[in-house]
């Protein structure tokens, strides 16, 4: 992707090396942080055991400087173009439709953050959380994502922040608080059903990203095929398999690999919201 001397978004919020904070769990509380984290964890790589292992009250502030390296530093820098763009894209898409675009922020942190989600370990990987309207990102996931996930390449790392702005586009839309409200109205089986149109959708908006990104001109030979790559390597299908050696259709909750590429081109050969309604689509 070429991004080197493009403007950064000024929405960048850096806590790397400034540990969790103390107190409070935010909508964590009283079960509500469970739902929350099924809905925006994006890999399935960690589990939402992870993170709720990780929630505490405790002070680990640390007030030490976080010295990056120069690998850091320049991936800091890329992520940070890479959320200008989205917002550049989002704000005339928004406006297209008669509506304002209300940026995210995103947060870099290290080993563990505190949202108003709850706190959370690197381990549930990306994370957007629409209580604060912010994504999450220790960047590390970008090595994870490399070595663990079989997914190299810049525009792979665009494609999953791509995703996290999506579901905060689905917020701002009200989709979010729509699918939340089926949650307790039917099985945990039909409710994955939805949870995985949510992330079908995000998909979709992340191709939508994509197709913005070509237009621009932004784009280098081989990235589209790094996000295709990267969202097969995170199917609930792909991700069982190599983790229990078999899978369990009920329990997905982000589609299978098959989906998340198809829904992801569907978006990228698009470029409109209109074209992403996964919660009518017959045959995801």
């Amino acid at each position: 992707m070429k991004w080197k001397g493009r403007g950064q978004s000024t929405n960048v919020e850096d806590r790397r090396g400034k540990g969790i904070g103390a107190g409070g769990l935010g909508i964590a509380g009283g079960g509500i942080g469970l739902v929350i984290v099924i809905i925006v964890t994006l890999l399935g790589g960690g589990n939402t055991g992870d993170l709720l292992n990780n929630i505490q009250g405790t002070d680990t502030n640390n007030s030490t400087p976080y010295e990056e390296s120069k690998d850091e530093k320049e991936l800091s820098q890329f992520v940070s173009v890479v959320l200008a763009d989205t917002e550049k894209v989002w704000t005339e898409l928004f406006k297209e439709n008669g509506t304002d675009y209300q940026e995210p922020t995103m947060v870099l942190y290290t080993d563990q953050v505190q949202s108003a989600c709850g706190t959370a370990g690197s381990a549930v990987g990306p994370f957007y959380c629409p209580g604060d309207y912010k994504l999450y990102i220790d960047l590390s996931f970008y090595d994870e994502l490399n070595k663990k996930f079989e997914a190299p390449g810049d525009f792979a790392m665009a494609y999953v922040i791509a995703h996290e702005v999506g579901h905060h586009v689905q917020t701002l839309l009200g989709t979010n608080k729509e699918v939340m409200a089926l949650r307790d109205q039917m099985s945990k089986e039909d409710f994955n059903k939805y949870l995985i149109r949510l992330e079908l959708q995000a998909d979709y908006y992340a191709g939508v990203f994509a197709h913005y990104a070509e237009g621009q001109g932004y784009l280098e030979v081989g990235d589209v095929e790094e996000a295709i790559t990267a969202a097969s390597a995170v199917g609930d299908d792909n991700i069982q398999k190599k983790t229990q050696g078999y899978v369990v259709p009920d329990s997905f909750t982000h589609g299978t690999s098959e989906q998340r590429m198809r829904w992801f081109k569907k978006g990228y050969d698009s470029g409109t919201i209109e074209g992403g309604d996964t919660f009518k689509a017959k045959d995801l």
